[in-house]
């Protein structure tokens, strides 16, 4: 009887050292899922994500097909940039021109002005003789073709001084030159309205071609960026272990208010 009692008295230790042991080990387990709900709870929206979302392979083709839209893109770019260069100095070029128009045919309005000073005064007279009338012709010929090679005059108005249409070949210079002037004049200021139309086209030109230019460089930056990973889910489940959205409506009570005394 004293041999099993001392039997079971020495099996006493180890036996509540395996029962403290096991409620250690309880004790961590139910600390654990208190602290940490969400590390043992089964997230489907998650496993449905990952099931979703391309594999590395796809990923690589996707990857693939990004840098070389984005190396078609540059390479567009590159061209609309260049034409934005060159519409720019087609404007720059034109806008030259439709200065050194715009300065000519004011040159051209201030020589009508002083002619028309000076055929304001009395004209010498000459004598009115065959003679005196051909080189008076001979005069406005010449003086018409010269201002037709500076480009002073269009081809038409150099045909209608030598057809006489509306040139009078018996006038006196003075009043011929005035008259001659005034040609000259009319032709520049349609020179300077034509430059001042090309000048225009052309700003509008390279405004286009600037937005064109500044449009692809923004999609090349575009491309160039690294894709954005899909990171919401699919179907954005409840988690379990989800605190409550539910909240109390407060009681409304219907009736009168009070009246103050």
């Amino acid at each position: 009887m004293r041999t099993a009692l001392s039997a079971v008295l020495l099996d006493v230790p180890r036996a509540a050292t395996i029962w403290l042991s096991l409620l250690g080990v309880m004790t961590l387990a139910v600390a654990g899922l208190l602290l940490r709900p969400r590390r043992l709870r089964f997230d489907a929206g998650a496993r449905i994500r990952d099931a979703a979302l391309p594999g590395p392979d796809e990923r690589a083709d996707r990857q693939r097909d990004q840098d070389r839209w984005a190396g078609e893109v540059a390479v567009a770019a590159d061209r609309a940039d260049a034409t934005a260069r060159r519409r720019r100095d087609e404007w720059i070029a034109t806008q030259d021109e439709a200065e050194q128009a715009w300065q000519a045919y004011e040159a051209a309005e201030a020589n009508v002005r002083r002619l028309s000073d000076a055929a304001a005064m009395p004209l010498p007279q000459t004598p009115r003789t065959p003679a005196e009338y051909a080189d008076r012709e001979r005069w406005l010929h010449r003086a018409a073709l010269d201002a037709y090679w500076r480009r002073e005059l269009s081809v038409e108005q150099l045909s209608d001084v030598f057809a006489h249409r509306g040139w009078d070949p018996r006038l006196h210079p003075v009043e011929q030159e005035l008259m001659l002037r005034r040609a000259v004049r009319d032709h520049l200021f349609a020179q300077q309205r034509a430059a001042r139309e090309r000048e225009q086209a052309a700003w509008r030109a390279a405004e286009l071609a600037g937005a064109a230019a500044r449009s692809l460089r923004e999609e090349m930056i575009v491309a160039l960026l690294p894709p954005a990973e899909e990171r919401e889910s699919l179907l954005p489940l409840v988690g379990l272990g989800d605190a409550d959205q539910t909240r109390d409506i407060p009681a409304v009570v219907v009736g009168r208010a009070p009246v103050p005394a």
